[in-house]
C-alpha cells in the first residue's frame, strides 16, 4: 500500500505544534499531528499549569510585534474555546540598576511605545506587598504581562484542528524523514506518511530531527504554600523576572494548583540528551529553590506543594528557530524556545503554517531564521 499522503505533517504537538495544525487545519488544508507522548503531556516543554507572558521584552525589542499578535491570536482561541486561556496580572522585570532584565525591558517599552511604569524597591513592597526585594532594585512594571493556562492553551488548538478535520495521533514516535521529489517522507514507528511540507515542532528533540543546534536543559519548577496566601493571589501578584544575586528567577501568583510557582533560568545548567536528563527532582533542587523564596518572598516560603521538572530547548543564542530549513525547502522549522517560547506559540503557529503554504510571513522573522546557523550545520 502507498502511504497516506497529507498536505503537511507536524511533528510534536505541544504548544507551537498544536497552534501550526490548528492554523494549517483552518484554513482547509489535510493535516497530520504526530505526537510521540501523550497530548497534552509533561515530558517536554510545553506544561506546568501556568506559562509567562509579558509585553516588555528585554530578550530582544524585535519579539514585540510577534508579542502583540500573540495575544490577539490567544484571545481569539479564548473566543473559539469558550474558555478563558489568557489571565492578566501585570509584569516585572527587576534587577539591579544596568542588570540586563530591567534594562533590556526599558529598552523594548520605549521602542515600542509600551505602558510602563519604572518603581524602586520600596514602592514594589508597598504596591505588592509579597515582594520583598533588595533596596538598589528597579523594577519595570507593564500592566499587559500575565500568564496563559499551557494543557488548556493546547487542548485548544487541538479540538479546534480536530474539528477542521486534522488527524492527530499521540504515542507516535517520529524515526525519521526525507525529502522527495514532491514533498516528504516521514516514518514513524507505526507507519510511512507522505506530505506535501514537514513542520518540525519537536521541542527538546527538534535537534536530532533537524540537525540544528538545539540542547535539552533539565529546569526545575517549585509551588511553595505562602504563609499569607492573600499576598499570592493573581490580582495582587504581579509574574516576575528578577535579577538578584543567587541568579536570574521567575514566578507567579497561585493559581490551578496549590502554591506559589517560581524556578531560577537554567536552573543547575544541566543539558544533554533530552531522553536521558533525569526527570524525578531531587532535594538540591528543592534546597537552591527554597533559598531564594525564603529570602525574597518569606511570605510564600511555606511547605512544598509541588516539584516538577520541564525541559528546555535552548539555541546557542537562545533566540527561536522561525522558518524553512536550511538545506529542506519542504521543511519548516518552529522550536528552540530556549524558556521563553510558550507565550509566541499562537503566532508562532500562524507564521509556521504561512511557511508551510509558501507565503510570506506576516511579520518580520528576521531574527529568527534558521539560516543563520546554516554554516554550522554544513561543517
Amino acid at each position: 500500500m502507498s502511504p497516506r499522503r497529507f498536505d503537511a505533517i507536524v511533528v510534536g504537538v505541544g504548544g507551537m505544534g498544536g497552534a501550526a495544525l490548528y492554523h494549517l487545519a483552518r484554513r482547509g488544508r489535510s493535516v497530520l499531528g504526530l505526537e510521540r507522548f501523550d497530548v497534552p503531556n509533561e515530558l517536554g516543554s510545553s506544561h506546568g499549569i501556568t506559562r509567562m507572558i509579558r509585553l516588555a521584552y528585554y530578550e530582544h525589542p524585535s519579539y514585540v510585534p510577534l508579542l502583540r499578535r500573540s495575544y490577539e491570536l490567544w484571545r481569539k482561541l479564548e473566543a473559539a474555546a469558550g474558555e478563558q486561556l489568557l489571565h492578566i496580572t501585570g509584569s516585572l522585570d527587576a534587577g539591579p540598576p544596568g542588570s540586563f532584565v530591567f534594562e533590556g525591558s526599558r529598552r523594548s517599552c520605549e521602542e515600542h511605545g509600551l505602558e510602563h511604569e519604572v518603581i524602586d524597591a520600596a514602592e514594589v513592597a508597598r504596591r505588592f506587598p509579597a515582594y520583598r526585594l533588595p533596596a538598589e532594585t528597579l523594577a519595570l512594571l507593564q500592566p499587559e504581562g500575565g500568564f496563559l493556562l499551557p494543557e488548556r492553551c493546547i487542548v485548544a488548538h487541538v479540538e479546534l484542528a480536530q474539528a477542521h478535520g486534522a488527524v492527530v495521533r499521540a504515542r507516535e514516535r517520529v524515526l525519521g524523514w526525507e525529502e522527495t521529489k514532491d514533498g516528504v517522507l516521514v516514518t514513524s514507528d507505526r507507519g510511512v506518511y507522505e506530505a506535501e511540507q514537514l513542520v518540525l515542532t519537536a521541542g527538546a528533540w527538534l535537534g536530532e530531527l533537524s540537525g540544528l543546534p538545539v540542547v535539552a536543559e533539565r529546569q526545575v519548577l517549585a509551588w511553595l504554600q505562602p504563609l499569607r496566601p492573600d499576598l499570592f493571589e493573581p490580582e495582587r501578584f504581579p509574574v516576575f523576572n528578577l535579577v538578584v544575586e543567587e541568579g536570574h528567577y521567575y514566578g507567579f501568583p497561585v493559581f490551578g494548583i496549590p502554591g506559589f510557582k517560581f524556578g531560577r533560568y537554567h536552573h543547575l545548567e544541566e543539558r544533554g540528551d533530552p531522553d536521558a536528563l533525569e526527570r524525578e527532582p531531587r532535594s538540591e533542587d528543592e534546597r537552591l529553590l527554597r533559598a531564594f523564596a525564603e529570602r525574597y518572598f518569606p511570605d510564600g516560603a511555606g511547605p512544598t506543594m509541588t516539584l516538577k521538572a520541564c525541559l528546555f530547548e535552548n539555541t546557542p543564542d537562545e533566540h527561536f528557530l522561525l522558518g524553512l530549513h536550511p538545506e529542506h525547502d519542504h521543511v519548516v522549522i518552529a522550536g528552540g524556545g530556549s524558556g521563553h517560547g510558550f507565550k509566541f506559540a499562537s503566532v508562532i503557529g500562524e507564521i509556521a503554517a504561512e511557511l508551510a503554504l509558501g507565503e510570506a510571513p506576516r511579520l518580520d522573522i528576521d531574527l529568527l531564521r534558521p539560516q543563520r546557523f546554516a554554516r554550522k550545520t554544513a561543517e
